[in-house]
């Protein structure tokens, strides 16, 4: 085997299993985040908690349209995009408005973060649920008209004479703005950009509430809130920065003409590629590694609520077994 097949090997590999593990963990961890935050009064009166649930969902719809198609290809040559031109505009535009939505509740997230912690009251009166609830219905509906442009111009390519085609964006213009605007700014540097800024604000913030006269519950909220989101910003750009570089290392390197520098990139390519999507994939397991609060929260809403439900209502079957018939 050359060195060239054997770097192909390794990358295809990779996808096909790296892929699999994060598609199955991104789904569990994200529906326990929702079932949490759900469960509990303290988190669905927070804005902060509100943002985390509303990306934990778009998670969860960015994987299934995004990566799990891409293992569907891998593992088993299907690939539903070039028999539909229906389901390939779908998808697109489903990953799309999931993908840059969950990165903008990341990032206001980290800003409510640092309202509610900020010392001025002006600052603090804008994290509310309330508002919360404006604010995202504002930014769904702006990315939801934005992603019209990729229904419009997805179509498919042809790459060959022979007449071999994708699906793809046929509109020169489209297609570079898709490529540097959205791939490059809107959904890798801007975010990270924004949540390191207002992270670290609210890091600062979060230093000073032992000395200002707040509640007990809310300060242990606040704090036990911000060490989340901030783990999860450092996370992020742990995982995103190298995106960024793969991909313009991708975009820019000229190796047509030399196979074995081009199996280097496209395996660099395929780790950052799935390193990026474990983005999707961390929140709930970061949230209870770094948080024994969360932990405690977790384990009573799952052994302490729905385990506990259950047992009642069979309870009640055994007792009154003519009421399920009924």
């Amino acid at each position: 085997m050359s060195s060239t097949d054997y770097l192909n090997n390794i990358s295809l590999y990779f996808s096909m299993y790296v892929g699999v593990f994060i598609l199955v963990i991104g789904i569990l961890g994200n529906i326990f985040n929702i079932l949490v935050l759900l469960s509990l009064k303290i988190f669905r009166e927070n804005s902060c908690a509100f943002y985390i649930k509303a990306m934990s969902c778009l998670n969860i719809g960015q994987l299934l349209a995004s990566l799990l198609p891409r293992i569907l290809n891998l593992w088993f040559s299907i690939d539903w995009s070039v028999a539909s031109l229906a389901y390939c505009k779908i998808r697109m535009y489903v990953f799309q408005v999931c993908t840059v939505t969950s990165f903008t509740c990341m990032c206001l997230a980290t800003i409510d973060q640092y309202l509610t912690t900020c010392s001025y009251p002006r600052l603090q009166r804008l994290s509310n649920i309330k508002f919360a609830y404006r604010c995202f219905t504002i930014v769904m509906l702006f990315w939801i008209l934005h992603g019209i442009l990729v229904l419009t111009y997805t179509n498919y390519v042809v790459l060959s004479p022979a007449g071999d085609y994708i699906c793809g964006i046929s509109n020169k213009i489209y297609q570079n703005y898709n490529t540097y605007g959205f791939t490059l700014v809107l959904i890798s540097s801007l975010p990270v950009l924004i949540t390191v800024i207002s992270g670290s604000l609210a890091y600062h913030n979060v230093t000073q509430l032992a000395y200002r006269a707040i509640p007990l519950v809310r300060r242990e909220l606040d704090k036990q809130l911000t060490v989340m989101v901030l783990v999860q910003v450092v996370f992020n750009f742990c995982v995103i920065v190298p995106y960024i570089i793969g991909y313009m290392i991708n975009l820019y390197a000229n190796v047509s003409k030399d196979s074995y520098s081009y199996a280097q990139i496209q395996l660099l390519r395929s780790i950052t590629i799935n390193t990026f999507y474990s983005y999707f994939a961390s929140s709930f397991y970061i949230f209870i590694t770094v948080s024994e609060r969360f932990r405690k929260q977790f384990i009573h809403v799952i052994f302490g609520m729905y385990i506990k439900r259950n047992r009642r209502r069979q309870r009640r079957m055994t007792i009154n077994p003519m009421a399920v018939i009924t």
